[in-house]
């Protein structure tokens, strides 16, 4: 399969051109030198696209990393500095690039947001939330009620701890509402919502009298964290189908 077979495969469920407002530029943002031709025998998936992880795919012997934070978001920008040291480890190894923003965020069911409602079994799932009039985040009903505490061992990866829980609402928890990374403010929909829970990557200070007036309960997982399991799920389906082999580059920056 070559990259640019691989990233129409990609598209063929993240669908990029059903978020058109999305500033990243999705699919592929660095090409290989024969994107048309080279084969592609391994592909490398990292939340993050930046120097250490394009030098960990190269050294992993990779052709493609496919990542959820690209490297372009909308604008011009000079290859200098710290974007130089990006840039050039692509092109020095001849790996490729696909980046999937927006598109993995909302993706059901290889989204992060639909694969964490996965892991906690929520049922009843719906979209909520909006970005640029794009819909990102999914709720829910537990299938069982549990504690805030509860909540974030089942739907961080074992042994991971969330950034912050704030209990400001019922001691258990029916019904959950997830938008990962930088989601703040989305507190605000859940609440809309009646939500008893709501996750999000990272929390605010703004934003933490307004959920303790409003009684709603929150956990802020990491905003690398939470955005793990979009790129895992799609790891996962590229084995089943394609049997390319893959590897994932967990690199987490505690944020």
């Amino acid at each position: 399969m070559t990259l640019l077979e691989l990233d129409s495969f990609f598209n063929s469920f993240l669908k990029k051109e059903d978020f058109s407002s999305d500033i990243s530029l999705n699919g592929i943002q660095i090409q290989n030198e024969e994107p048309a031709k080279k084969q592609i025998k391994k592909i490398a998936f990292a939340v993050d696209a930046c120097e250490a992880t394009a030098k960990a795919a190269a050294e992993a012997g990779a052709d493609v990393l496919f990542v959820h934070h690209g490297l372009f978001w909308g604008g011009c920008q000079t290859i200098t500095g710290s974007f130089y040291k990006r840039i050039s480890t692509f092109i020095k190894n001849d790996l490729a690039l696909c980046a999937y923003h927006i598109p993995l965020d909302a993706n059901n069911p290889y989204g992060n947001n639909f694969g964490l409602a996965a892991r906690l079994g929520l049922t009843n799932l719906k979209a909520f939330g909006t970005w640029r009039g794009m819909i990102l985040g999914a709720y829910g009903e537990l299938p069982q009620e549990l504690t805030t505490e509860e909540i974030a061992r089942k739907v961080l990866r074992p042994g991971k701890k969330p950034n912050c829980i704030i209990n400001t609402g019922k001691e258990k928890n029916k019904t959950v509402g997830i938008i990962s990374g930088g989601a703040s403010e989305d507190v605000e929909a859940a609440v809309e919502l009646g939500l008893d829970c709501y996750i999000t990557g990272e929390f605010a200070h703004e934003d933490y009298h307004f959920a303790e007036e409003m009684g709603i309960n929150v956990i802020g997982g990491g905003h690398y964290e939470t955005e793990t399991v979009g790129v895992s799920l799609v790891m996962e389906k590229v084995q089943k189908e394609l049997g390319i082999e893959c590897v994932f580059i967990d690199l987490p920056t505690g944020l």
